[in-house]
């Protein structure tokens, strides 16, 4: 677009006015007003439908920047880019490519010098050392592989000229711990160049203000700015109803018996994304339509995380080219990736909130002006409920609002080990640096004075094991010294806590993938399973690696992933209820709740609809005992909490033991006697009274503060999977963080 007769610019935002043209597009007013913001040196969010140009909205700010301070097109040189000057952060790594491929092509377009690289688990080790002496221009990465750059203190130089960071999918990260990771690298960031611009996107965000707050830290230069583009898109939704709702199950969440329907619908588009809520589901799924059109062989795919990064790449180039008919995903598709071909989404099961539901009809249409189209497939009954619920949610913009963390210690340990070993920090330096976190802007002395003991030597309970004095004070300033200790926190950075993961390959060598040892572990040998959409057979496990071979037949098993279950949001469950307490006044809105009106009957007819201000409970004896359930509608995570204090109030007035289970509608108590539902009715078992200190008693006395702490040992560096040639078995992992566990009453907890 430059003349290579010109050699000074006129305006850059002439040159963007016909980039724009050159694509018959035309800027919007959100976009130009990032542009101005970006230039005026502030920092904020852009907040607008999938598919309208937020990436170009703070892309090019940066680009008009540099060219205004270098007009002479003389001096461009590509054998001599600039410094660093853009980090693009994106959730997920499978985002990376296509990121990059949108952000290069205005580079092109403007013929800037301007070196343009990823950084994630899948980019090259050769590339990776190459970066660590000079960074690209702009580094498209992820939260991991920042916090892995900030171990490098000859980086640090380096990111002192850093100009602006912008996160993608900022609601991805927010209220989680690769959120609050985040937050850590930013303050770091902010520390080397106190005038850096912080940029975050999204489509879905329930709490946008909340949000804004958390990017740029507690002491922003000025207020960040809030950049509404397009809030609503133009979207279709269809429900794919089982013929007779009447024996279609109440349970289950796999949904194949719709996979006919499914697949007679996919046959009338042209290319399609078919997302499960699991991996293995996406496996089963990706089989049976397989198994029903087979000469969809070649023509439709599979894509999840497990999956080797060449799998992926295949199927993301198959849709960006409209060559494939379908490809069956799970969330790694769910963000960021800009498929023009895709004209139709599949959701199979509830997506268990409303922002989720719209971000993945987003896929298709991706345009503006475009119409996104979703068909839902339930998978029971009762999800038909949730779907109205979440298409009520959107149409009245009730969006799910993220909950931030409360001053996790188990990651910040972890940040202050990274800061240690990238050249080490003054105690009270840091602290000032993490209180301008939003996360840990309440965090006090006592606290940090504990954190700083337990990266030293493990706090009193370990400091008599040099595994765990892993930082030394030299002059007042916290500093690794011990490369062991610098390899083992690199190896094992990042807040994502699975299984032991084993490399899938063929006996040729060629890799499929990575699954969890926990299932491997239980198969036998030549025993058949499904992986990467093929059927295959285990040949052996050897050096961390399962061999498998092809195979035909039938499969024994589909492999399971950790974290495979979403809970249902708080805000689409008070949908739920509202539907529900509808239901219960005979009124069935919408081709959903007209469906499943005869399984609403039954339920009035054996039982009863609970209103908005009642809770049902009923009680049943069966083989097993004595059954409670309670039915509040408040999600997976909430219901954990609510199971485990009701069972230990009642087990101290009734002096009896109970097993708990949960779903996202509630959760049931069984014991082998009767239980006395009357406090449950009369309110004290839900007592706010004494609530903290049960709900402590109720944890300890149950599995699930053993799981979670295995989680924040692994976080806080307590336990390690070891190197990728050296990996510790899952049950290692685990017998060593049960053991830390137990002293926690000397004070080793972590929370």
């Amino acid at each position: 677009m430059i003349n290579a007769e010109v050699t000074t610019i006129a305006s850059p935002d002439d040159l963007v006015n016909e980039y724009f043209e050159s694509q018959r597009w035309r800027a919007f007013r959100f976009q130009r007003s990032c542009w101005r913001a970006y230039q005026q040196g502030q920092s904020g969010i852009v907040h607008s439908a999938t598919g309208t140009g937020k990436t170009l909205a703070v892309w090019m700010g940066p680009l008009i920047k540099w060219m205004r301070e270098n007009p002479d097109t003389v001096r461009w040189n590509p054998k001599r880019p600039p410094p660093v000057r853009v980090l693009w952060i994106t959730p997920l790594r499978a985002l990376a490519a296509d990121t990059e491929a949108s952000l290069r092509a205005p580079l092109d377009a403007f013929q800037l010098p301007w070196r343009l690289e990823s950084r994630t688990g899948d980019s090259k080790s050769s590339m990776k050392a190459r970066q660590l002496k000079r960074l690209p221009t702009a580094l498209v990465t992820t939260p991991e592989s920042l916090s892995l750059l900030l171990t490098h203190e000859q980086v640090l130089t380096q990111l002192a000229g850093l100009e602006a960071v912008i996160i993608d999918e900022w609601h991805e990260l927010l209220g989680s711990k690769r959120g609050v990771q985040t937050e850590l690298a930013l303050a770091r960031l902010r520390k080397l160049n106190p005038n850096l611009r912080s940029w975050a996107l999204s489509a879905t965000l329930g709490n946008m203000q909340q949000a804004a707050d958390t990017l740029v830290g507690c002491t922003p230069n000025e207020a960040p700015r809030l950049i509404e583009g397009y809030r609503k898109k133009k979207l279709k939704f269809e429900s794919i109803i089982p013929a007779t709702i009447e024996r279609f199950p109440w349970t289950g969440h796999i949904g194949t018996k719709m996979a006919p329907q499914v697949a007679q619908r996919l046959n009338e588009v042209d290319s399609a994304l078919v997302f499960t809520n699991t991996r293995s589901q996406s496996e089963i799924w990706y089989q049976e339509l397989l198994k029903l059109r087979p000469d969809w062989a070649g023509s439709i795919a599979l894509h999840h995380g497990s999956l080797d990064a060449e799998v992926r790449s295949w199927a993301e180039e198959g849709l960006r080219n409209g060559e494939l008919k379908a490809v069956v995903c799970t969330s790694s598709l769910d963000l960021g990736v800009d498929f023009t071909a895709v004209d139709f989404v599949v959701q199979v099961g509830s997506p268990k909130g409303s922002a989720r539901l719209l971000q993945r009809a987003g896929r298709s249409g991706h345009q503006p002006d475009a119409v996104s189209r979703l068909a839902f497939v339930p998978t029971n009954a009762i999800e038909l409920a949730e779907l109205a619920a979440a298409q009520q949610a959107i149409k009245e913009q009730n969006l799910e609002s993220y909950r931030l963390l409360d001053k996790p210690l188990d990651v910040l340990a972890q940040h202050a080990i990274t800061i240690a070993i990238g050249g080490g920090f003054r105690p009270s330096e840091l602290l000032d640096e993490v209180r301008s976190a939003s996360t840990y802007r309440t965090l006090n002395d006592t606290e940090w004075q504990w954190i700083l003991a337990f990266v030293e030597h493990g706090g009193s309970s370990l400091k008599a094991y040099p595994d765990f004095q892993r930082v030394e004070v030299q002059d007042g300033r916290y500093k690794v010294t011990k490369k062991r200790v610098m390899t083992m926190h690199r190896m094992n950075i990042g807040t994502i806590v699975s299984d032991t993961a084993m490399v899938v390959k063929y006996m040729s060598g060629k890799r499929l993938g990575m699954v969890e040892e926990s299932f491997l572990s239980k198969l036998k040998k030549d025993c058949v399973f499904v992986f990467a959409g093929k059927l295959v057979s285990l040949a052996r496990v050897q050096d961390n690696v399962a061999y498998v071979r092809r195979a035909k037949g039938k499969p024994n098993a589909v492999p399971r992933w950790m974290g495979g279950r979403m809970p249902l949001s708080a805000e689409l469950g008070d949908q739920l209820r509202r539907k529900f307490d509808e239901a219960s006044r005979g009124q069935f809105a919408g081709k959903e709740m007209k469906a499943i009106r005869p399984l609403l009957e039954v339920q009035t007819r054996w039982s009863v609809i609970p209103r908005m201000d009642q809770l049902l409970i009923e009680q049943q004896k069966n083989r097993s005992g004595w059954q409670l359930f309670v039915y509040c509608f408040e999600g997976r995570l909430v219901h954990e909490g609510l199971a485990a204090v009701a069972a230990y109030r009642l087990a101290q007035a009734q002096k009896t033991t109970f097993s708990i289970a949960c779903n996202d509608y509630g959760f049931v108590l069984q014991s082998t006697t009767q239980i006395d539902p009357s406090a449950l009715l009369d309110g004290s078992v839900f007592s706010s009274d004494s609530l903290v200190e049960d709900i402590h008693k109720s944890m300890n006395a149950t599995e699930m503060a053993k799981r979670q702490f295995r989680q924040i040992a692994r976080v806080a560096g307590l336990v390690h999977q070891g190197l990728p040639t050296r990996r510790k078995s899952s049950k290692h992992l685990m017998a060593s963080s049960n053991l830390f566990f137990c002293l926690g009453s000397t004070g080793i907890g972590i929370c």
